[in-house]
């Protein structure tokens, strides 16, 4: 999943460092670093295993565990994360002190985008080169960082799952476009498929925002959705996460499929293209257990011909407007 290795020990100065790039989104990606159960299944070297003992996930939250190594030795770990930025910075400290290893370093890492794919830079600091050489002479910390990050990217690809993507041309301005998926008014007027209407068009469109959706069904009931923006950049991107909903905002399942995704993670981009403006639709599984990514997969046809469908109606919208 990971796509380059870069690996540094400098010689004038007492860090340890690695830059990784990953085929996923930047939000997913630092979400792999914002809870128990995910860190559990990748942190630490190959042949580790994690014991749990206390995480919060926030400035001045602790992250206590022990690591459990394949010869069988156990190395109690304290953590003191200092700041978190999502989805741009992770830093923390390892104090070495209340009973954990004797191992004292600063960790900042940075997640950077990269188009859809997301950048780590990794840096380890120490206090001094003498530290630096020590923990690194006595538990192998530039293997263990890179072999930590290779963990990291099979994490992330077992965790994303399959992919799926349209485009479609508009004969209109991005800017139109762009009004035609941020105004809740505009949405209402074509969003959803062909023959199911809007009834309930909510939102506040910013990061942390979200719009909560309502589409009249052929038999009379009503099928609710939201969409809960994580990430915009007028006029190009827009990254949220996507999911059935109910009439007070509460997450449920598909209607018709038990196993659908309970989350989708979802990118809407925007590109000028010959005198109009081509949108671009990615999403893919979030937080997803294996027979909802199965789920998934079976349904990428039956998607494309979906959202054809929603795209006709937008055409016809922007003609029209």
């Amino acid at each position: 999943m990971s796509e380059e290795l870069c690996i540094s020990i400098p010689r004038d100065v007492p860090e340890i460092s690695d830059v990784r790039l990953f085929a996923a989104p930047r939000a997913l990606v630092f979400d792999a670093f914002s809870s128990a159960d995910r860190l559990a299944r990748w942190f630490g070297p190959k042949g580790f295993s994690l014991a749990m003992q206390a995480f919060e996930f926030s400035p001045g939250g602790v992250w206590r565990f022990v690591m459990h190594g394949p010869d069988g030795r156990d190395y109690e770990n304290k953590i003191v994360f200092q700041e978190i930025r999502r989805p741009e910075r992770i830093s923390y400290v390892h104090p070495g002190d209340d009973g954990a290893e004797p191992l004292r370093m600063e960790v900042t890492i940075s997640f950077s985008e990269e188009g859809e794919k997301t950048r780590i830079e990794w840096r380890n600091r120490f206090p001094t080169l003498a530290e630096r050489d020590r923990v690194e002479r006595d538990y192998g910390a530039a293997v263990g960082l890179s072999e930590n990050l290779d963990r990291l990217g099979d994490f992330i690809l077992d965790s994303a799952g399959p992919i799926f993507e349209t485009s479609r041309r508009f004969a209109a301005s991005r800017e139109r476009l762009w009004k035609a998926l941020t105004e809740p008014e505009r949405m209402a007027r074509w969003f959803g498929p062909k023959g199911v209407p809007v009834i309930a068009s909510q939102m506040d469109f910013r990061p942390g925002g979200s719009y909560h959706y309502g589409l009249r069904t052929p038999d009379g009931g009503a099928i609710w959705g939201l969409f809960e923006y994580s990430e915009i950049e007028a006029p190009t991107r827009i990254a949220l996460v996507a999911s059935f909903s109910d009439e007070k905002r509460g997450l449920t399942r598909h209607p018709l499929s038990a196993t659908w995704p309970l989350k989708l993670a979802t990118v809407y981009r925007f590109a000028e293209r010959d005198g109009g403006c081509e949108l671009t639709l990615v999403a893919r599984p979030h937080e997803a257990r294996a027979e909802e990514i199965a789920t998934f997969a079976g349904a990428l046809d039956a998607m494309t011909q979906g959202w054809a469908g929603t795209f006709e109606q937008l055409d016809d919208y922007l003609a029209a407007s």
